[in-house]
């Protein structure tokens, strides 16, 4: 019988892998007929998490989500319908999910959703390769033991919005009560990574100049002439980093030296050889992307998703992993054809590339959800692809053409001199075979290829202890004390990866790098690869980040608010203490239910504190001439307009918005009538022109908004018989 299994892959690449392992199928809507197998995709969360429909008000917060629920995206209704068709008359299934957290979460709540109650065997498959997908099916185990994984997603996902949702109306409101114009967005993730950027302006900023000293002695040793540098004793007067501080010590120490005799005191060389810089992952791909042509991470992105699935020509972009599977390496040959016949000008170095080189890329033991962004056998005309397509499809093939040529190989020279009872000390690095960094010959700045900064590109392997010479001349230089510099795109995603050095408690730290100790790449890092870029967007859009040059650095308003918020929201301790119980959610130990209750307690007295506290922020909001409260910036059904933020308290005062700044008038206070009162509380009524009616008045209650009450106007009176306004 057709369809007795029903496999539920992530993604339709791995429908159409897992289909081929299976020995091929036909393509139907939504899914592939493989006889007994049916093998059906998902895009992504096929679900999203439903944010109650409550008012932006202080009054409706915090907003609750115990229980949550989750309903079908609005784009991916009719996929939904096909696999819960399919699974009907199924008799099992089969769930191929990405073998992470995520990726277990995404098939589960779809069968869940679906309503089946079959049961379910876990594909683990980490490659697409036919093997590779074949070995998997013959593996297959039983999905309750992932049941961990699942709930730990789902509490993160579900703590992310809870979160995000509370903290960003909290802190938005109590902003825009002062006049704020936009939304202060809090996240998880986002906040912290714009600490970072402010703490570094700030640092940058406060930076105050000092200096130290370096003695540099010019050495001659037989035929050869180079340069040393003088090693500090215990003697010397030095700053909190080691350095020479006192110019006149340095001074003495190159007088010392300069035309004296030396002796080389020891000489080594040891040959080294070096690897090629791994296959990109997102991250890494859109570092270089950013640092060699100004791309921003989320262009980045568009152009990969454009490279994978409009002209195929490389595997799943949003890969956090540099490693490739061992299997993969039969691949070689085939995949170095094609980079060759897409892009001529990489021919002549797939030529000289050698499909038999294994090089430490190809290494299944640190490959997990994804492998590396690689080439595949797909070919195309590179001309036909636009610029930005061209360099990145090159970036990707260059780093893969790169694991077949020869490693470079290199003598490393360490001397040691000692002149005047002083030493002095020096390295050489000679490359005896380039090897794979002729590909790379004019990648200045790429951190993976970086040149030793002491070593001096000087053959001295000649050079042995005991050889005399002189210290022909020696300086004492003045060296000024740098910062760390403003962070550029490039060097903020590096961060990103090693953020744990952030965190001040010595046993989060510890926690946030055990997370990424089986990824490569990842030192501790904050947000993943597929999602890094769409938090930085936001900062941008939301104004909180601003480039200056090629620097990324904080706004005057980001920095208000960014005082404005608990230590808690701004570093990354949260994502460590989370990545703890969220471990613990998986061993069985803790369930996803009081991860979120705990959350909400947390969220629950923020927001208690807002309420009380208001937010300490300045706005620049221009004061409204009636009351003097902020006036802020509102959009009416005509277009922009001024509404005082004391409307609440009774000034209804609102002025044209006229290039993004309100024309401001004083309007005369409403006269309250002696004669004519409320028929509720008592106080004096208020006769008002009607905004939709020329020459049309309605009465309201002085005592707004205590009392509410407003009567139609009859003739420059009251009407108390009714007690609703006119229109």
């Amino acid at each position: 019988m057709s369809g007795e299994i029903v496999v539920i892959a992530e993604k339709p690449e791995l429908a159409k892998a897992i289909a081929e392992g299976l020995g091929g199928g036909s393509r139907k809507d939504g899914y592939f007929d493989c006889g007994q197998h049916y093998v059906a995709w998902l895009f992504g969360h096929m679900l999203e998490l439903e944010a109650p429909e409550t008012p932006w008000s202080m009054a409706e917060l915090p907003i609750s989500f115990i229980p949550w629920s989750k309903k079908p995206s609005a784009d991916k209704m009719k996929q939904l319908r096909i696999i819960r068709d399919l699974l009907k008359p199924a008799k099992s299934i089969i769930h191929a999910g990405d073998p992470d957290d995520e990726g277990q979460l995404l098939v589960d709540e779809v069968i869940e959703w679906s309503g089946s109650r079959l049961p379910v065997k876990r594909l683990l498959i980490n490659d697409n390769n036919v093997k590779v997908v074949q070995r998997a099916l013959s593996q297959l185990r039983d999905n309750s033991e992932f049941a961990g994984m699942s709930a730990a997603a789902e509490a993160r996902g579900v703590g992310d919005l809870l979160y995000g949702v509370n903290m960003t109306r909290a802190y938005t409101l109590a902003a825009q009560a002062k006049g704020y114009q936009g939304v202060l967005s809090v996240g998880r993730v986002q906040t912290p990574i714009l600490g970072l950027v402010v703490r570094r302006d700030r640092e940058f900023e406060a930076h105050t100049k000092s200096y130290y000293y370096t003695v540099t002695g010019q050495f001659q040793i037989g035929d050869h002439a180079f340069p040393a540098r003088y090693q500090i004793t215990d003697a010397d007067t030095v700053n909190d980093k080691g350095r020479l501080s006192d110019q006149t010590q340095a001074q003495s120490t190159a007088t010392a030296v300069s035309g004296k005799p030396a002796r080389i005191v020891s000489a080594t060389t040891n040959a080294k050889e070096a690897s090629p810089p791994l296959p990109y992952n997102l991250l890494k791909l859109q570092t270089d992307a950013s640092r060699k042509f100004g791309f921003k991470p989320d262009q980045v992105l568009e152009i990969t998703q454009a490279l994978r699935e409009k002209y195929r020509l490389i595997t799943y972009n949003r890969s956090d992993s540099e490693y490739l599977n061992d299997e993969q390496h039969n691949d070689a040959a085939g995949v170095l054809a094609a980079i060759g016949e897409t892009a001529p000008v990489l021919a002549a170095p797939v030529k000289r590339a050698d499909p038999a080189i294994k090089s430490r890329a190809f290494n299944s033991g640190k490959v997990s959800a994804h492998h590396a962004i690689v080439p595949t056998e797909a070919t195309a005309d590179l001309s036909k692809l636009n610029d930005a397509e061209q360099k990145i499809y090159l970036l990707i093939a260059r780093a893969y053409v790169a694991q077949f040529w020869p490693t470079h190989q290199y003598d490393q020279t360490d001397i040691v001199i000692e002149v005047e009872g002083r030493r002095f000390t020096t390295r050489s690095n000679f490359t005896t075979r380039p090897g794979w960094t002729i590909l790379y010959k004019n990648d200045a700045g790429n951190e993976d290829i970086a040149d030793d900064e002491e070593a001096i590109a000087i053959d001295l392997r000649a050079l042995a202890a005991s050889q005399t010479g002189t210290c022909t001349s020696a300086s004492a230089d003045k060296q000024e004390t740098k910062p760390k510099p403003l962070y550029t795109m490039a060097s903020l995603l590096t961060d990103l990866t090693r953020v744990a050095k952030y965190v001040r408690d010595d046993r989060l730290r510890k926690l946030l790098i055990e997370k990424d100790k089986d990824k490569a790449g990842e030192h501790g890092g904050i947000g993943t690869p597929a999602t890094r870029h769409t938090i930085i967007a936001t900062l941008f859009d939301r104004g909180f980040l601003i480039e200056k040059g090629k620097n990324i650095v904080s706004s005057p308003q980001a920095r208000e608010f960014y005082d404005a918020l608990p230590d808690q929201a701004k570093y990354p301790d949260m994502t460590a203490i989370w990545h703890e119980q969220q471990r613990a959610i998986a061993d069985g130990s803790k369930d996803a239910r009081s991860f979120v209750q705990t959350l909400a307690d947390y969220v629950a007295r923020e927001v208690a504190g807002v309420k009380e506290n208001g937010l300490a922020i300045k706005t620049g909001a221009p004061p409204c001439p009636t009351c003097s409260k902020p006036l802020r910036r509102m959009k009416g059904k005509k277009g922009h307009f001024w509404s005082c933020t004391g409307y609440a308290e009774g000034c209804q005062y609102t002025a044209e918005d006229k290039a993004g700044k309100p024309v401001l008038v004083k309007k005369e206070a409403p006269s309250v009538s002696v004669m004519h009162k409320c028929m509720t509380c008592g106080m004096g009524l208020v006769r008002r022109p009607s905004t939709k009616k020329k020459n049309s008045f309605w009465w309201s209650c002085s005592g707004y908004p205590g009392c509410k009450q407003t009567y139609f106007d009859a003739n420059g009176k009251p009407d108390y018989s009714t007690k609703e306004k006119t229109a």
